[in-house]
């Protein structure tokens, strides 16, 4: 509202008594570990060269505790991902309420010249390999080191 009183932030908010800042780290629960196995819509976070948070939708696949993603070799979040390797993926349920988050870094980047991982990735997804084939692609294999999870307006804690 113009002309009304001066909002402000400040990073160093306290934490209510008893709330730690603290996520989990691996592995995760097998109930999570599940739910990151089917395809679900997600989005990456990186870093950008000025420091903001740069956010896209994504498709992902969930291997052996790490993150498979694909990007196309023109994209910006694969120069963010070349400059500084932190990542997070936060991968949503169909109730969007429901949701995994993972923070991790990108522990390897290699070219996909033979279209291999977006193939894996887009059978997934849509049951089929990866229809464009014209532009260059990049698999981005992040190791995650911390998580959480959110469902209907508090974490989830499997059992």
């Amino acid at each position: 509202m113009l002309g009304g009183p001066k909002l402000t932030w400040t990073a160093t908010a306290a934490r209510p008594r008893g709330t730690s800042s603290t996520m989990p780290k691996p592995p995760l629960p097998e109930e999570l570990s599940a739910f990151l196995a089917r395809p679900n819509a997600a989005v990456i976070g990186t870093v950008t060269a000025s420091g903001d948070p740069r956010t896209v939708a994504t498709w992902y696949l969930w291997e052996d505790g790490r993150v498979l993603m694909n990007l196309d070799e023109g994209r910006a979040r694969l120069d963010d991902l070349r400059r500084d390797p932190r990542a997070s993926l936060t991968a949503l349920g169909e109730n969007w309420y429901r949701h995994v988050t993972l923070h991790g870094r990108i522990a390897t980047l290699e070219d996909d010249s033979d279209f291999e991982g977006i193939d894996r990735i887009s059978r997934h997804y849509m049951g089929q390999p990866y229809g464009h084939r014209e532009r260059g692609r990049v698999n981005a294999w992040m190791d995650v080191e911390s998580w959480h999870a959110w469902d209907g307006g508090k974490p989830w804690k499997p059992s």
